[in-house]
């Protein structure tokens, strides 16, 4: 399956997909503000978004996705803006290839619950935790058809029973472009 994958991710990147989105996550941009710039991981970090944003607020930055091509803008992003960040390719799906451990760890629309259980123990104490998911619903929304990439309401706050909780919705929603989506997010702290 990481073959197929990667192969996926690589043609949707090479054929541009995402090329309009290089705003962060609005939830990531909420609480970045509020954090010290320590470590950070990003999981699934696509064309980087998201690790450009946490580096240019002084975070140092691993990367990991497993579209080559998509690391590869990533990195001419990063280069352009005079902004370091360690990008590696990785089948998530294989285990992790950093320890850790991370101020802040972000997961943006890539679904493994059993992920933030590990995720959780690798935050430094007062280390911070963010996610958001397509969630599952009836209402017509943006987002994958497939109901193996969206969560269920209720489900992200489940995953994380040992951090404490500081923000977690479950909500429809108008995504930067317009268009309603479902959405899944969770901010949680470790002790």
């Amino acid at each position: 399956m990481a073959d197929q994958d990667r192969e996926k991710w690589d043609q949707r990147y090479a054929a541009g997909a995402f090329a309009d989105r290089s705003h962060p996550s609005d939830i990531l941009a909420a609480w970045l503000p509020r954090l010290i710039p320590g470590d950070a991981l990003d999981i699934a970090c696509g064309a980087g978004r998201n690790s450009l944003h946490m580096a240019r607020a002084g975070f140092r930055v691993d990367a990991l996705d497993v579209s080559a091509e998509a690391l590869a803008r990533a990195a001419s992003a990063a280069e352009e803006a005079g902004l370091e960040v360690s990008w590696i390719q990785c089948d998530l799906d294989s285990g992790l290839p950093v320890d850790g451990p991370y101020d802040l760890i972000v997961m943006i629309r890539y679904v493994n619950e059993p992920l933030l259980r590990t995720l959780s123990s690798m935050l430094r104490p007062g280390g911070v935790l963010i996610v958001e998911e397509h969630l599952t619903t009836e209402e017509a929304v943006i987002g994958p058809r497939d109901p193996r990439f969206r969560v269920k309401p209720g489900s992200l706050r489940a995953a994380v029973p040992d951090l404490e909780i500081l923000e977690a919705t479950d909500a429809v929603a108008e995504d930067p472009d317009g268009r309603r989506v479902a959405l899944a997010r969770l901010v949680a702290r470790k002790s």
